[in-house]
């Protein structure tokens, strides 16, 4: 009866038009379907840089001048500022320099943090949270390491087949060796996490990395890395306007609350609280990108969702590709838009724009 009456309400507001404005495209508040709508908040560019290893890759001696803790959280509050009026078109970016913003937090906790539990397990170090999914859910060794085998794969294959040539923006940088201090121009436009030869057989030989008798490690979890990613967002109507392409619309997004201890496993309650606020159902997806912050959390999302393995990191996740922290949501954005291409919105009911002859492909 639910799912009836959320499709009805998608329906409805389908119906309900909100555009009094002639020269716009025909605008209504909707969730998702195959419409096209002017005030539709819209992705007209996404972009990433290679992503380095920290402390040993091409970003190494770039600084990052700021760091957008919020990750993903930065795109979903852009398209709701665009959406509620108060600007018309914005940028949701990240950046991160692991290899300069050292990981761990060595300041104070506030006292009272000792007193609840829960306050206490959202200081526990990631890689514990880790064993915890391991332990609490049973993820085999043997899993983690074969979707760490397949992350690189994916990602080889679509670095080799240039997938990433138009996600990634080159960055002039410099490297500065350690040991002459000499300074070096390069241009980075590759990531460099990569490692094609990655096999069962030989992460099995790795030792634990956070607790004894431990199944994560170094080759099952994602690297320390550097880079950044930024996501163009406006209304569909001043995007056909403009003559720019429409890559996705930002349909919804969700923050759902999970136990700390298991931190992981937030993408198995988000992805269907997501799915439900755009009206659609998880059979609707035809592609996710899910963070490989630990193999752990990413082999039990898959199981708890009953995820097709062709749909879901098509081309590597961060275990392969890296975890610039503050940069992540934006990056998998930008991997999302890319794979699906131009042709998201091969729509007909949009009204055809004069004298441009840059329209995206919803636009006739």
């Amino acid at each position: 009866m639910e799912k009836a009456a959320n499709r009805q309400r998608v329906l409805l507001d389908h119906l309900r038009p909100t555009s009094c404005d002639p020269s716009t495209l025909a605008a209504s508040v909707c969730a998702a379907g195959t419409e096209a709508y002017g005030d539709d908040v819209v992705i007209v560019a996404a972009y990433r840089t290679a992503i380095c290893k920290a402390k040993r890759g091409g970003f190494k001696d770039t600084p990052a001048d700021d760091l957008l803790t919020p990750c993903l959280k930065a795109v979903a509050d852009v398209a709701a500022a665009i959406k509620a009026g108060f600007y018309d078109i914005g940028i949701g970016a990240g950046l991160e320099s692991m290899s300069i913003n050292q990981v761990g937090w060595e300041g104070p906790i506030n006292p009272n943090a000792n007193k609840f539990q829960q306050a206490l397990d959202c200081l526990l170090p990631m890689g514990i949270t880790s064993e915890n999914v391991v332990e609490r859910f049973g993820v085999t060794r043997e899993e983690q390491d074969q979707a760490a085998v397949e992350s690189h794969r994916k990602a080889a294959a679509a670095a080799a087949s240039g997938k990433f040539k138009d996600e990634i923006v080159p960055v002039v940088t410099k490297i500065v060796d350690p040991k002459t201090g000499q300074e070096k121009q390069v241009t980075i436009s590759a990531d460099d996490g990569i490692r094609l030869n990655t096999t069962v057989s030989g992460l099995a030989k790795l030792k634990p990395a956070f607790k004894k008798g431990g199944t994560t490690t170094a080759g099952n979890s994602s690297q320390v890395s550097d880079g950044a990613g930024a996501v163009l967002l406006m209304k569909r109507n001043l995007a056909v306007k403009k003559g720019l392409p429409i890559l996705g619309v930002f349909r919804s997004f969700a923050a759902v609350g999970v136990d700390p201890f298991v931190m992981g496993i937030g993408p198995a309650v988000a992805i269907p609280a997501a799915i439900k606020l755009a009206g659609l159902e998880l059979d609707d997806i035809d592609l996710f990108e899910i963070n490989e912050a630990f193999a752990s959390q990413y082999v039990y999302c898959m199981k708890k969702l009953e995820l097709d393995p062709e749909k879901v990191n098509v081309n590597g996740g961060a275990i392969a590709l890296g975890h610039p922290l503050g940069a992540t949501g934006s990056g998998m954005g930008a991997a999302a838009v890319f794979e699906r291409g131009d042709g998201v919105d091969e729509l007909f009911n949009a009204r055809k724009v004069k004298s441009n002859n840059l329209l995206s492909k919803d636009a006739l």
